[in-house]
């Protein structure tokens, strides 16, 4: 069973980590982490929009996003990948399990109600929507 979490830096995507390793023991876990570029991140030159990772990628912001959930795997005894992308967090996920054929996705939930979810949006509600496998929503 391969199993996708999609991560930042929240609690909600830390508990949907610890959720998956203490209920899935016994798959193989990727932990995602999705950066939707900005006009900020272009760098004007010849390269079109969204091909670079944004700057906010750099090493010590990523180790501050997977280190922790390295950690959580090696409590857990479990095997932890992770994976990258630029783009659209909700899409991204969901081409990733697509690609990556991935048998469950598990994801944090912001909890977001009136209109906040209204305004913003719910990037786990549109991946329960158009995941091609089941979702468990971890609030």
């Amino acid at each position: 069973m391969h199993v996708l979490v999609p991560i930042d830096d929240s609690d909600p995507a830390r508990e949907a980590l610890e959720y998956a390793f203490s209920n899935v023991p016994d798959a193989e876990f990727t932990a995602l982490h999705v950066v939707e570029p900005s006009v900020a991140a272009h760098r004007g030159d010849d390269a079109p929009y969204g091909v670079e990772l944004p700057v906010a990628t750099d090493d010590d912001r990523l180790e501050a996003t997977f280190g922790p959930a390295r950690s959580l795997a090696d409590e857990h005894g479990c095997s932890l990948t992770t994976e990258v992308l630029a783009g659209s967090p909700a899409r991204a996920i969901v081409q990733f399990a697509t690609d990556a054929n991935v048998d469950r996705i598990v994801i944090g939930s912001h909890g977001r109600t009136g209109v906040s979810r209204v305004l913003l949006g719910s990037v786990a509600e549109r991946v329960v929507r158009r995941a091609p496998v089941p979702v468990t929503v971890v609030r």
